[in-house]
């Protein structure tokens, strides 16, 4: 990268680094059951709800979890149930739409990060109709204030619950769009361990692995502060002693407790130190082919993080001793190594793949194009890269 871009793309983080203080940042006011939902959307004056989820949670009866609580309390609900795995524009609209028919006053968002983003986005139409999807993308485009927002995660990864971010696909144009906005931040987040027992294995380990990048990132980038890195830190310890247990033993409940709160740390780690090139590389990897975020972004790490080298071995180094994962007296090249040594120890006993096998050579350069736009100047990365630079770990993500 050539010297003039590098001291912009510096520049331009080290002022968001500076405001962070004054930005408004806010935590989402916190329950731990389901059982107490309906009494906080009484109390708002709220009548009618929209739920905002997808058929796989409506089969496996979750769904109907949060119907009865609204059902004992008299509280009238429609439910959307068409987000997808990457939630497109149409997911959008058609949750915008359904919200309005339904002359909904808030929206519960119920599942992982698909749900969440989609939940976002519809309330970020529904509080500026005349706005399209792709005109909110980017920083600070959103403004005003969005209906009540009532975050209910059934994985422990995203930390959508906790984030001012949103993530949709235009299907038509194989393009990410993020929406990154204060707003966006969900007023209520209820982690009830009960709506993950028994979430099938696979997507136990994806979206842990997940969890585990957005502390990571967040640690290891240059706008930390005392208390992202100690959520960073905290998301980490959690995922070493409980992510396993929870991929062998679905009904494990302390593990999958553990977990979510893991998944909230890691995603209010990052909504203020921000994410890096995992992200950026995942994102294009989501819109090009659909890969599921959780797993781009598990195979990604440790491609990423030996790609950067020394530049990240001092801060790698802190976070696996802070978080236990390594215990030995060793150099900072060495606990680095180990770190990385662990994720892949990790993606090799849940079965997540080393390559992903959809990548196509002639795709690259404009999914580099698209990272690297997104990256920079935003993600304060160890190291900077170029398209050229991002190109490489395609490649080397490749089967």
């Amino acid at each position: 990268m050539n010297i003039l871009k590098k001291l912009w793309c510096r520049t331009y983080q080290m002022a968001f680094r500076m405001v962070i203080p004054i930005l408004p940042y806010r935590q989402p006011e916190l329950h731990d059951s389901l059982d107490s939902m309906a009494d906080i959307v009484r109390s708002r004056g709220i009548s009618r709800i929209l739920i905002v989820t997808d058929q796989g949670l409506v089969r496996a009866g979750i769904c109907r979890m949060v119907q009865e609580k609204l059902e004992a309390a008299g509280i009238a609900y429609a439910i959307y149930d068409g987000t997808v795995p990457n939630p497109t524009i149409q997911n959008v609209e058609e949750a915008r739409q359904l919200y309005l028919d339904s002359q909904s006053q808030a929206i519960i968002a119920l599942g992982g990060g698909s749900a969440m983003d989609c939940a976002k986005a519809a309330a970020c139409r529904i509080a500026r109709p005349r706005t399209p999807v792709r005109y909110m993308k980017g920083i600070l485009k959103v403004w005003v204030r969005l209906p009540l927002l009532i975050a209910v995660p059934t994985t422990a990864g995203t930390g959508s619950e906790t984030t001012l971010a949103a993530v949709i696909t235009d299907p038509e144009k194989h393009h990410k769009y993020a929406i990154m906005d204060f707003p966006l931040i969900p007023r209520i987040a209820v982690l009830d361990y009960r709506v993950t027992t028994g979430l099938p294995p696979h997507i136990t380990s994806t979206t842990g692995m997940d969890a585990l990048v957005h502390a990571v990132e967040a640690f290891i980038g240059r706008s930390t502060t005392a208390y992202t890195r100690r959520m960073a830190i905290e998301a980490v310890q959690l995922i070493h002693e409980n992510l396993l247990r929870a991929y062998h033993d679905g009904q494990d409940a302390e593990a999958r407790r553990q977990m979510l709160r893991a998944a909230y740390c890691a995603g209010a780690a990052f909504s203020q130190s921000y994410v890096g090139y995992v992200h950026s590389v995942a994102h294009s990897l989501g819109g090009m082919y659909g890969t599921p975020h959780g797993l781009a972004n598990a195979v990604l790490l440790p491609i990423v993080l030996k790609q950067y080298g020394k530049a990240a071995y001092r801060r790698l180094a802190l976070l696996a001793r802070a978080s236990g994962v390594v215990r030995e007296v060793k150099s900072e090249k060495l606990t680095a190594e180990d770190f990385i040594n662990w994720v892949e120890a990790m993606n090799r006993e849940m079965q997540i793949p080393s390559h992903l096998d959809d990548i196509r050579r002639e795709d690259i350069p404009a999914m580099a194009t698209y990272a690297e736009k997104e990256g920079n100047p935003l993600y304060p990365v160890p190291v900077l890269w170029t398209r050229r630079e991002l190109e490489e770990i395609y490649v080397k993500a490749m089967k």
